[in-house]
């Protein structure tokens, strides 16, 4: 896949995205101060923003590991967008309701660069015997696509048939 692509597909992640956090801020705003209601809702719409950028932008299995390196893709955001809604608030006298979005377009390119390497990175292989998911042992609990345990002989799937 191209980066183009991505882009093309992190653009669209990230207008969902954005509604999603804009809904969830708005809806926190009742309760909450702006900057609390802004971090809540930037936490609830990163974990969707994790799964749709696993899935749909960069076409990649999600894992604990990538899962907890995807804040860091938001780090650069957050902090820009924070200190974008500071200013445009308390400082130049936007409106609350309106600053999130504006302060949220210069963080954009810095996110798509972050993700991008997260989410490409290839994951560590199985520590020294470990069986790993793409060559189980048997016994280890691997089921095939129809739901049956898969059988693999100690020599691995190839010597089994598979």
């Amino acid at each position: 896949m191209t980066v183009r692509i991505q882009m093309v597909r992190f653009a669209l992640v990230g207008a969902a995205n954005t509604g999603t956090y804009y809904a969830f801020y708005l809806l926190l705003l009742t309760r909450l101060p702006y900057v609390a209601a802004h971090v809540a809702a930037s936490v609830l719409s990163m974990i969707g923003s994790f799964f749709l950028n696993s899935w749909f932008t960069y076409r990649t299995r999600p894992t604990w590991r990538k899962f907890l390196l995807f804040p860091l893709t938001n780090a650069a955001n957050f902090v820009i967008t924070t200190v974008g809604v500071y200013v445009l608030v308390d400082v130049l006298h936007f409106g609350s309701r309106y600053a999130p979005l504006i302060a949220a377009a210069g963080a954009i390119p810095i996110t798509f660069v972050v993700s991008r390497a997260i989410m490409l990175r290839p994951d560590p292989g199985p520590r020294k015997g470990a069986p790993s998911a793409e060559s189980p042992r048997e016994g280890a609990g691997h089921v095939t696509a129809a739901g049956a345990p898969a059988v693999t002989s100690p020599a691995g799937p190839a010597a089994s048939g598979r």
